[in-house]
């Protein structure tokens, strides 16, 4: 039995999410410049280990405006991050959208799943906020299963929203609202 995660924010049955730390540098800098961590469906943007060493110094884990949150298994191993960000519909409807990275041989777990689920829920349960969305490329199967898991619903495609691999694809939008069960 592993022991319980004390900097743990939010706890799930197979994830936790933790604030992220300074010692969490190294790893940050090794996903952010590791094209295999970007995956196929995302565009690699590398950043220094001191940019990475400022953000942590100034960030607080979840704020009205947003945030990011280590994604760590059970045992302890840090296998990714969420992120959310806070957008609006007009004046007086805000919403987040978040997004996921999860290191290449952690995927097909349903740790991803669990990540987005307890990030959702927490958002909406913490924030006076009708919706978190979420999009993902539209031939990122195991994206879209994953966030349907986590009780997203697909609502449309946002057409070449994304650039990547020299070309304009399209994007799936997904959202939970509040309400949803």
């Amino acid at each position: 039995m592993s022991e319980i995660d004390a900097t743990a924010l939010l706890r799930g049955t197979l994830v936790d999410l933790r604030p992220l730390e300074a010692d969490d540098a190294p790893l940050l800098y090794r996903w952010a410049n590791d094209p295999a961590t970007a995956g196929a469906f995302d565009a690699l943007q590398p950043r220094t280990l001191a940019q990475i060493q400022r953000q942590l110094a100034e960030q607080r884990a979840l704020t009205e405006e947003g945030g990011e949150l280590m994604i760590a298994r059970k045992d302890g191993t840090a296998i990714g991050t969420v992120q959310c960000r806070r957008v609006g519909y007009g004046r007086y409807s805000p919403a987040f959208n978040m997004g996921i990275q999860v290191a290449p041989d952690q995927r097909g777990h349903g740790y991803g799943t669990e990540a987005q689920r307890l990030l959702a829920d927490y958002l909406l349960f913490t924030f006076p906020i009708g919706r978190v969305e979420a999009s993902t490329d539209v031939e990122n199967i195991p994206e879209q299963r994953a966030l349907e898991k986590a009780g997203f619903t697909r609502e449309g495609a946002a057409r070449a929203a994304s650039w990547r691999g020299g070309r304009w694809h399209d994007m799936v939008v997904y959202s939970r609202v509040r309400g949803d069960e």
